[in-house]
C-alpha cells in the first residue's frame, strides 16, 4: 500500500487525510498487532485554502493544500504515501432510515454473510435523487421472522430477514470533487469517511457507546453530530456554523483582520464568562501604523459566547429532533479544535442540561508521536486512520470512483436536458409573444383604416 512498509515492519500502515476549511491535516500511523498499539509515524497539519464549510470551491488551491500536508507527513514519517482515507464533512450532507427484506433460499434455513450483504444491497435501492450518493449504509438492527432487536444475525435460521438501516448521502459534485483532487496529487482513495464517524472511532470508548452519547465535533466551517445508543450510530448531522463564523464575529466587532481575531480567540478566548478568574487587557496591533487597541477577557468574551451558545443551541435541534434526548446516559463529549475555547464544555452543560465533556484521541494505546496528536484538533484524523486499518469500521463503504462518474454524468444529462427544454419554452414563449405582438399590431392598423374610412363616408 504505501513503500512496502507493511511487510518490512510486520505492520499495517494507514494515512487519514482529513480535509477541513480552516486546516487541512494528514497523519500515518501503523497497528502493531504484537504490541496492540497504534503508533502515530508522522503528521503534516497546514492551514487550509480552497473549502468553504467544507465543501471544495477551488480544486487548485485544494490540491496544493493536500499536497503540501502530505509532503511534511511523507517527511516527518520516512515514508511514501500512495493511499489515503478521506473525511467528509459539508452541509450537503443528508441521512435517513430506511429498511430492506429478503427470503433466505438456503436449504437448512442458515443466513450467511452473502444474505446480509444481499439484505443491504436491497436498502441501497432506495430511491434517492440522481444528484446524491450513497456514503454509507449502517445497520441499525436485523429482524428475522418476525424477532427483533437481532444485532449479528449470521448463523441464525430463519425464513425472512428484514433491517432497519440508517443512510447517509451526499451531494454528489461534492464527493467528485474530493476524490479529483486526491487523484491531482498522484494519490488514491481508500475509502471516504463521514466525518463524525471518524472522530468517533477516535473518542469514544465501547461504554459510552453502549449507554448513549452525543458526539459534537466543532470544526472550522461545520459542526458535525453523532449519536449513539447501545452500540450503535442512530444519528448522524451536519450544519454549517461553526468556529470560522466566531473568528468572522470577533474580525468584525474589533475591526482587525482573519489572521489577528484567530489567534486572539486561541489564545485569549472564553465563550463563558462565569470561567474568567481573572480578567484581564488584552492589547492588538493597530492596522498599518494605527494605535494599538485594548479589550478586556470579558469584552471579549461577550463577542464569543453568543455564537458558541448558537452553535451548541443548534446541536441540541438536532439532538431533540434525533428522539434520543432522554437516552444520552454518557451525556455528550464535545470535540474539534474550537472545543478547546476555555468555558467551552462549561457552556455546552448549561445548554444541553447533561453531563459534557472535551474529547481527546484516545481510542487505542499510542506510541511515537502521541503526545502531538492527543488534541481534540487531531481527532477526525486519528479515526480516519483507525478506520482505515484491516477489520475497523465494518460499517464504512469504500465508493467506486466509477459510481462517481456515473452518478455526475447522470446529473449533467438531467441538467442538460432541463437546460433545452427551457430553452425550447422560452424559445415557444417568445415566438408566442412576436405573433401575438403582430396580431395585436395587425389590429390596430385596421383599426385606424376603419376609422379612416367612416370619416370619408360620413362627409
Amino acid at each position: 500500500m504505501i513503500a512496502n512498509e507493511q511487510n518490512k515492519s510486520g505492520s499495517e500502515i494507514t494515512v487519514g487525510l482529513d480535509i477541513g476549511t480552516t486546516k487541512l491535516c494528514a497523519l500515518v500511523a501503523a497497528n502493531d498487532y504484537s504490541t496492540k498499539t497504534l503508533k502515530i509515524l508522522g503528521f503534516g497539519i497546514i492551514e487550509s485554502e480552497g473549502l468553504n464549510r467544507g465543501v471544495v470551491v477551488n480544486i487548485d488551491r485544494t490540491v496544493k493544500s493536500i499536497k503540501a500536508a502530505v509532503q511534511q507527513a511523507e517527511q516527518q514519517s520516512g515514508i511514501k504515501i500512495e493511499e489515503v482515507v478521506v473525511g467528509i464533512a459539508g452541509d450537503h450532507i443528508e441521512s435517513f432510515q430506511t429498511s430492506g427484506i429478503v427470503g433466505i433460499s438456503n436449504p437448512t434455513r442458515e443466513i450467511s454473510k452473502s444474505d446480509v450483504d444481499r439484505l443491504l444491497e436491497d436498502t441501497r435501492n432506495f430511491a434517492i435523487p440522481a444528484d446524491r450518493t450513497i456514503l454509507h449504509i449502517i445497520p441499525q438492527e436485523f429482524i428475522i421472522d418476525g424477532q427483533d432487536g437481532i444485532h449479528d444475525p449470521v448463523g441464525m435460521s430463519g425464513v425472512r430477514m428484514e433491517a432497519k438501516v440508517h443512510i447517509v448521502t451526499g451531494l454528489t459534485t461534492a464527493i467528485t470533487n474530493i476524490h479529483r483532487c486526491i487523484e491531482r496529487t498522484g494519490l488514491r482513495v481508500k475509502k471516504i469517511v463521514l466525518e463524525p464517524l471518524a472522530s468517533s472511532q477516535a473518542i469514544l470508548t465501547p461504554e459510552e457507546k453502549e449507554v448513549g452519547v452525543a458526539l459534537i465535533d466543532i470544526g472550522g466551517g461545520t459542526t458535525d453530530i453523532a449519536i449513539f445508543e447501545e452500540d450503535i450510530i442512530r444519528y448522524t448531522a451536519v450544519f454549517g456554523v461553526a468556529g470560522k463564523q466566531v473568528t468572522d464575529d470577533i474580525r468584525k466587532v474589533l475591526g482587525i483582520v482573519a489572521s489577528q481575531a484567530e489567534r486572539i480567540k486561541r489564545e485569549y478566548g472564553h465563550c463563558f464568562e462565569d470561567s474568567i478568574m481573572k480578567d484581564e487587557i488584552i492589547m492588538i496591533p493597530g492596522i498599518a501604523g494605527r494605535k494599538p487597541m485594548e479589550i478586556s477577557k470579558r469584552q471579549l468574551c461577550r463577542i464569543i459566547q453568543p455564537r458558541m451558545e448558537e452553535i451548541f443551541e443548534f446541536a441540541l435541534a438536532e439532538i431533540r429532533k434525533s428522539g434520543y434526548e432522554h437516552k444520552l446516559g454518557a451525556g455528550v463529549v464535545i470535540t474539534g479544535g474550537n472545543s478547546l475555547i476555555r468555558g467551552a464544555d462549561e457552556l455546552a452543560s448549561a445548554v444541553f442540561d447533561m453531563p459534557v465533556k472535551i474529547g481527546y484521541p484516545s481510542g487505542m494505546t499510542y506510541t511515537g508521536l502521541a503526545t502531538e496528536v492527543e488534541s481534540p484538533v487531531y481527532s477526525t484524523a486519528v479515526g480516519l486512520a483507525l478506520l482505515g486499518l484491516d477489520g475497523s469500521g465494518t460499517y464504512v463503504e469504500t465508493i467506486d470512483h466509477s459510481i462517481l462518474e456515473n452518478r455526475i454524468n447522470q446529473v449533467s444529462t438531467a441538467q442538460e436536458a432541463e437546460k433545452t427544454a427551457k430553452e425550447q419554452n422560452e424559445e415557444t414563449d417568445s415566438k408566442d409573444s412576436i405573433n401575438k405582438s403582430e396580431k395585436k399590431e395587425k389590429t390596430e392598423k385596421s383599426s385606424v383604416f376603419k376609422k379612416i374610412k367612416n370619416f370619408f363616408e360620413e362627409l
